[in-house]
């Protein structure tokens, strides 16, 4: 509908009254005697949403697999659903479960999908419940869990490149699974955000604008995770740990930029992230001043590439942390009329 001017009356010499466009009142179905939810905006504006009975009621979603997709397919569509919002969702196959999709299914879910549980199965069906209560995990726990799984697989990369410790490495490959799991958590609350204005408080999130910054920084986070899972590949497949001094030097002053860019990010510290980006920069410079040092040293051309490899990932991580210190930046600055806690 298009924008109308309505006055503001005084009713009884103490409320002030509006009326609503019938227009929008009919395409809401508002009637006499429904309630209307009154929520304050950071530009003290209002947002009027109608109250209904069933809003309580688990978000229900049914999904048929087809048995010409794969089942990597059918997981991104389950994916989906969870990204949104859904409740409750049950899978159907037409033709039946094979025990072995069966169990896969299951052991997919409680990988990389946090707070969703199998509730109920038959031959033809598999349904889904998620258990999670966003107020219970809030935005700040979910970030510093994830930031904290992070520096401990680059530590632990870093560490079995040094040892030639193949079984450590193999370990930071399997926890990159964790940082995916957190990273779906958390897009689904920013999802729900937009949905819900008063769940950003619950959450701790200062407002709805502050959803699309975030969802950019998870998604950064995530990106890293998927950097340190390459460098424990890369040093798996190396025949000697070579370059190990310069990697861990690198390796170090990566692991201090990202910690100083969270904490720019939780004190919302402009000034913080600019010197994170000064020294994202910085780093980067170095990373390529290693790689033309690399190229140099003898060692076998395969080892030479995993070097390289390496090395860049490094680098492509100190420039996530640029990114999310810019974004620091952005939700730092005050919007006219909005307080910043």
């Amino acid at each position: 509908m298009k924008a109308e001017k309505r006055k503001v009356q005084l009713t009884g010499g103490s409320t002030y009254t509006i009326s609503l466009p019938i227009k929008w009142a009919r395409d809401a179905a508002v009637k006499q005697g429904d309630e209307l939810l009154l929520v304050e905006q950071p530009d003290r504006s209002l947002l009027l949403t109608p109250v209904r009975a069933g809003d309580e009621r688990a978000r229900y979603a049914e999904l048929t697999l087809a048995d010409t997709e794969q089942f990597e397919d059918h997981f991104r569509y389950l994916i989906a659903y969870y990204l949104v919002g859904y409740d409750v969702v049950k899978l159907l196959s037409p033709g039946g479960f094979e025990a072995e999709v069966r169990k896969r299914i299951k052991e997919e879910v409680r990988k990389r999908l946090i707070g969703m549980e199998v509730v109920g199965e038959s031959s033809k069906e598999i349904v889904l419940k998620s258990f999670l209560k966003y107020e219970d995990f809030t935005l700040r726990d979910a970030l510093q869990s994830m930031s904290r799984i992070i520096i401990a697989m680059l530590e632990d990369a870093i560490s079995a490149l040094e040892l030639g410790d193949k079984d450590r490495a193999r370990d930071v490959i399997e926890r990159d699974n964790e940082i995916d799991r957190f990273y779906l958590l958390l897009v689904r609350q920013l999802k729900a955000t937009v949905r819900d204005p008063e769940l950003a408080k619950k959450i701790e999130m200062s407002g709805q604008r502050d959803s699309l910054g975030y969802r950019i920084v998870v998604k950064n986070m995530e990106r890293m995770g998927d950097h340190v899972e390459r460098i424990a590949k890369h040093s798996l497949l190396m025949s000697a740990p070579v370059g190990v001094e310069q990697i861990r030097e690198i390796g170090t002053s990566t692991k201090v930029l990202f910690l100083k860019t969270l904490d720019s990010l939780r004190k919302r510290d402009v000034q913080m992230a600019n010197e994170a980006i000064r020294d994202a920069n910085q780093l980067i410079d170095r990373v390529n001043e290693i790689n033309e040092r690399t190229l140099a040293e003898e060692m076998s051309v395969s080892d030479k590439i995993h070097a390289f490899a390496i090395i860049e990932s490094l680098g492509k991580i100190a420039k996530y942390c640029e990114d999310i210190a810019e974004i620091t930046i952005n939700l730092g600055i005050e919007v006219p009329g909005e307080e910043i806690p």
